[in-house]
Formats: structure tokens, sequence, C-alpha cells
């Protein structure tokens, strides 16, 4: 499936997120690499991520829209691992507040359950799996970590959901502080894609 100079390797992002088609087309900057939403996507029938793991939310999501196209397509699941939390809201990050909630209102709660914890017990990673599949058939699976300690208090205005609470002592910032060029070196989402380029354009 590698890309050549000449043909760029063309991939379907699964979701309807503009945002997301941005952030992956500023990663695979230089690349030989062609990264668009899904067309229709809303037209399809919807992939239920329900699955206990991020590996398999995103792998069947990658293979059940690949069905639909015969471009390579491009699924990802992520989210924030809390130790002390038992692993929440792990797979269920982005519901976490429930349906409609908002951003603050997900990292409010966990603010509130990591009350009273200190030191090594507010340690967390955020974990993104990316798979990408092709008429059917799962073509790789990558994933990586962004290890992190969860702050008391938000800081920063850019990234999105957990970003704010999220410090990373690599940088001494937390990933709502960073530029996005910073974060897409040093994020989960952007460790696992730079693994998955070198693994498609080897």
């Amino acid at each position: 499936m590698a890309a050549h100079a000449e043909s760029p390797l063309r991939v379907f992002l699964a979701t309807s997120n503009s945002g997301k088609r941005d952030e992956y087309r500023a990663m695979s900057e230089g690349k030989p690499v062609l990264i668009d939403l899904l067309p229709n996507l809303a037209a399809l029938p919807p992939f239920e991520e329900s699955a206990l793991t991020f590996a398999e939310n995103a792998a069947g999501k990658a293979i059940h829209f690949s069905r639909f196209t015969d471009d390579a397509i491009l699924a990802d699941d992520s989210g924030l691992d809390v130790p002390a939390l038992a692993g929440r809201p792990g797979v269920h990050s982005a519901r976490y507040a429930g349906r409609g909630a908002s951003d603050a209102d997900r990292y409010r709660k966990v603010l509130e359950e990591m009350r009273g914890k200190k030191g090594e017990e507010r340690k967390a990673h955020f974990v993104c799996v990316i798979a990408v599949a092709r008429r059917g058939l799962a073509l790789a699976v990558i994933s990586a970590l962004a290890e992190g300690v969860l702050l008391e208090e938000p800081r920063g205005s850019g990234g999105f959901g957990y970003d704010p609470i999220f410090y990373f002592p690599a940088l001494g910032r937390t990933f709502a502080e960073l530029s996005r060029a910073e974060k897409n070196l040093h994020s989960h989402r952007g460790l696992a894609f730079q693994r998955l380029l070198a693994s498609l354009l080897s």
C-alpha cells in the first residue's frame, strides 16, 4: 500500500469532523498522503463504538466504512485513561458526562472525581489507536500514549476535550497551552499517526 511520489496515497477519514480532518492534514504535511472526509458519511449505515477497547472501536469502524469505498479508510478512537479512577473515563471519554455535555462538563466531572488525590495518584495518560482498512480488511492498527498529570484546575484555551487539565511534564504546559505544531509532535494522536505513516509509506 506504499504511495509513490507521482501518486499520493488517498485516505478518507471515517468522521464528519472537519476539525479532525484539518488536524490530520497538518500532521501529514509534506508527506505523499491526501487526507479527506469520507463523502456521504451521514447516508451510510452507522457504526456503534460500543467495544471495551480503543483498538476494537478503531478497527471496527475502519473496517465497517471501508466496505463502502475502494479507497483506504482511517478511523481512530482515543481517550483519557486515569489509573486512580480504574481507567476511567477510557473508551467513554467523549460521553463521560452524558450525551450533549460540553468539554468543560467532562473534564469538570473528572476533576471532581480526582478531588483529594495527590502526587502519583494524579498521573494519567491519553491513548490513541488509529486503524486503516480497505475493502473490509484491516491493513494497520497503531497505538500511542502521551503521559501526563491531571491538574486541579484547567489551564490554556487551545486544544479540546481534556486538554486543559492534562499537564505534559516534558514541555511544562498543558495540552491546551501548546501550539498545534507542538501538540501534533507530542500528542497521543500525533505519535500514533507518525507511526502509521512510517508503516504505510515504507
